[in-house]
């Protein structure tokens, strides 16, 4: 059973925007940390941005670029990208850490690709 479906991905050119969602099918509080993570080809899987509560966190490299924002009413978060450089194409996947119970979850990802 898939528990976090991402969707939005796609090919844009550099100096783009392109908005991720990703829809939980398991129940998450406000509480639970909701994340987006990324590997490139050849890289190491990092996490690009988080948000639990009313915080957020980003990788350095994406700070004034990205935006993740939740949706509660349709049990989403969003990845709003801006102003996209070859160095952000990647796969994204959607993570979830719930505490109660203690869990976590993955989606499938979807790829991101930027190029001329």
């Amino acid at each position: 059973q898939v528990q976090l479906v991402e969707s939005g991905g796609g090919l844009v050119q550099p100096g783009g925007s392109l908005t991720l969602s990703c829809t939980a099918f398991v129940r998450i509080s406000d509480d639970d940390v909701m994340a987006w993570y990324r590997q490139g080809p050849g890289k190491e899987r990092e996490l690009v941005a988080s948000i639990t509560g009313g915080n957020t966190k980003y990788v350095g490299s994406v700070k004034g670029r990205f935006t993740i924002s939740r949706d509660s009413a349709k049990n989403t978060i969003n990845l709003q990208m801006n102003s996209l450089k070859p160095e952000d194409t990647a796969i994204y996947y959607c993570n979830a850490a719930v505490f109660r119970p203690a869990s976590v979850y993955w989606g499938r990802g979807t790829q991101v690709i930027v190029s001329s």
